[in-house]
């Protein structure tokens, strides 16, 4: 493997001080640059950014697509890796991105994408919906930029072709059941602002029978249940979310006080 490959890291940060070495060590020495962007940070996620030789900037704000855009044109290399905190490049995906380049396939591609395995609980997750998770995010910043909804599920938007690599991203997104549990919300809420935002009304249909297809999907069809009982609960927690998202939708249109 080349000494440096012509790769910009790209990492978002917010009070990422527990995950973010593992994210830095698991792509120095290979890449030409990594930067960290931050937005309200306050515990030390820029001090151990900064003794790994990342550059560090402060960022507002803007939303998932927005400011992912605004960390991108930050950037000094033409193609660039984009990361969040709480993810790894795995040895394997480290030799695929290593021979997407020596293969020259980065002259014929404008961006490549590769899956991504979540840890949960006690084991890797490599079926339902979690899994492969492909994502493209590696990509040349000439064609390529964050796209989608302006709330949630940004997604990159290209213009040429898109390779794919083998080798994970491993993804540390949810150290506790708690703090999966706890996303719940939080992403409630967010899918409220995005129906509100397209004109989308609550529907009865979709609240019952939405989070029953989820589960059947991620449990069944997409053979969950090969995970142990940590794909029942994901399918589980994923047909569950669903019908809390609806059930908000409802509340937002429906909510009055008692006395009115």
């Amino acid at each position: 493997m080349p000494a440096s490959l012509p790769i910009s890291v790209v990492i978002v940060a917010k009070n990422e001080a527990a995950n973010l070495p593992r994210c830095l060590a698991s792509v120095q020495g290979w890449v030409a640059e990594i930067v960290v962007a931050l937005n309200d940070t306050v515990d030390d996620t820029a001090t151990i950014a900064q003794k790994s030789g990342a550059a560090v900037y402060h960022l507002s704000w803007r939303g998932y697509r927005d400011t992912k855009n605004a960390a991108l044109a930050l950037a000094t290399q033409r193609w660039v890796l984009s990361l969040d905190a709480d993810e790894e490049v795995s040895a394997n995906l480290r030799e695929a991105i290593a021979g997407f380049f020596a293969r020259g396939d980065h002259t014929r591609f404008v961006a490549a994408r590769f899956p991504r395995k979540v840890w949960f609980i006690d084991r890797w997750i490599t079926h339902g919906d979690w899994y492969p998770d492909l994502g493209l995010r590696l990509l040349n910043r000439d064609y390529a930029r964050w796209g989608g909804d302006e709330f949630v599920h940004e997604k990159v938007v290209c213009e040429g072709p898109v390779a794919t690599l083998r080798g994970d991203l491993h993804h540390y997104s949810f150290p506790t059941l708690a703090s999966h549990v706890a996303k719940i919300n939080p992403f409630a809420d967010l899918f409220v602002r995005q129906q509100q935002a397209r004109g989308k009304r609550f529907s009865a249909g979709a609240a019952v029978l939405r989070p029953f297809w989820r589960f059947f999907r991620a449990y069944v069809l997409r053979r969950g249940f090969l995970d142990g009982y940590p794909g029942f609960y994901i399918a589980c927690a994923t047909a569950f979310g669903a019908f809390v998202r609806y059930s908000r939708l409802y509340e937002e249109e429906n909510r009055r006080s008692p006395d009115a």
